[in-house]
């Protein structure tokens, strides 16, 4: 018999993941690639391009802003 309030144990349902949490790397460079793929576009020159610029503007944060 447990001696904790129903419920005590599970997370609360109200509350959102902190979005800062959700983001994670690895840790390893961010390559013009996985920024293509992340954002669902095919590799092509012309998105390499827009991904180059886009990591030259933002860094490695432009990914994060890809992903949910």
């Amino acid at each position: 018999m447990s001696t904790s309030p129903s419920g005590a144990s599970q997370p609360s349902q109200d509350r959102a993941t902190p979005d800062a949490l959700l983001h994670t790397r690895t840790g390893t460079d961010v390559s013009p690639e996985d920024v293509v793929l992340a954002s669902g576009k095919d590799l092509t020159p012309r998105t390499l391009e827009w991904a180059k610029r886009k990591l030259a503007a933002e860094g490695p944060a432009a990914l994060d802003k890809l992903l949910p």
